[in-house]
């Protein structure tokens, strides 16, 4: 039996693993889905990515056993940071179309023009929170926007963890990871996958991506 901690990508909170948790527990593993502050209720618009490591820490040092961490797009920052304050107590890590970052960069740094644009946009009302895109699902919130501005710092003992796994999305266009995808499939310490989908795979292919986390339990 495997843990498996998640967290979702911008704007979105634990309710987007829904579909990837039921299939974990059927197969009795265990699925702890976060909600980051600023994305649930009350809202905490001075949220910033600094805290949602934290929380992502808190999570992963209450589990009983070695947990597989889960990111999907921002979420690839917090569990990277998370990872890289206790690296000996993750059994593996999934990046699921994420952000893979290096000391200094941040969200904003990493995406491309599309992504930047949306902040942008987002941001305009009152330059905190960053409203979603318009075709997310309603659930979504806005999101503080230090949270995809601020850098992050680390030292590099992420690195350690056994396991490191890429699931890339390939079927949307605009995608800033198909480089990174491309550097870690070079890599003998990542396993790399394709999926022919758009960036949001949790939504589009929960049973695929419920394949996936299995495979690694």
């Amino acid at each position: 039996m495997a843990t498996f901690i998640m967290i979702p990508g911008g704007w979105q909170g634990g309710w987007v693993y829904d579909a990837v948790a039921k299939q974990l527990v059927a197969q009795g593993h265990r699925a702890h889905a976060l909600t980051l502050s600023g994305l649930g209720n009350p809202a905490t618009p001075s949220a910033n990515l600094s805290i949602h490591i934290g929380e992502a820490i808190k999570a992963i040092r209450e589990c009983s056993d070695d947990p597989i961490v889960v990111g999907q797009s921002y979420g690839g920052m917090v569990m990277t940071g998370a990872a890289d304050a206790e690296p000996g107590k993750i059994r593996g890590l999934i990046y699921v179309d994420a952000c893979v970052p290096q000391s200094g960069d941040s969200t904003w740094s990493l995406t491309g023009p599309n992504f930047r644009s949306i902040f942008i946009a987002g941001a305009q009302a009152d330059g905190i929170n960053c409203t979603p895109p318009p075709d997310m699902d309603p659930r979504s919130r806005s999101q503080p926007i230090a949270t995809f501005l601020q850098a992050i710092e680390l030292t590099g003992r992420w690195l350690s963890v056994p396991r490191k796994t890429y699931v890339g999305a390939h079927g949307w266009e605009g995608s800033p990871f198909l480089d990174l995808f491309d550097r870690l499939s070079a890599d003998p310490a990542w396993t790399t996958i394709t999926l022919d989908c758009g960036h949001n795979v949790a939504r589009l292919q929960p049973e695929a991506l419920a394949r996936i986390l299995l495979a690694q339990a």
